[in-house]
């Protein structure tokens, strides 16, 4: 059974989005719509394997990094089938400050 995600931006991620050219903007949201249509555990497990995802430590829930390009979308599941929680969109320069 596939299972759609919805993808929510924060509204710091959504700001963030908007500093950003509007090419990369749409690289972005693109990737997260591929993203979320394929999600599934072997898809995530597949992608940590490749380093393209990558659960950040010393948090109290399960937050994760996707690398997209010279980007960092930092985002969480929630009710492990509903919705892909866009919480800061930066660069790999930004992301670990």
């Amino acid at each position: 059974m596939h299972s759609l995600y919805t993808i929510n931006f924060t509204n710091p991620s959504r700001k963030d989005l908007k500093k950003i050219d509007k090419s990369h903007q749409l690289f972005i949201k693109k990737s997260l719509v591929d993203f979320a249509s394929n999600f599934n555990d072997e898809y995530e497990v597949a992608l940590m394997k490749k380093g393209i995802i990558k659960k950040l430590k010393g948090q109290n829930e399960d937050i994760y990094r996707l690398k997209l390009r010279s980007y960092r979308v930092i985002y969480k599941v929630e009710n492990s089938v509903l919705i892909i929680l866009v919480l800061n969109v930066t660069t790999r320069e930004s992301a670990y400050r």
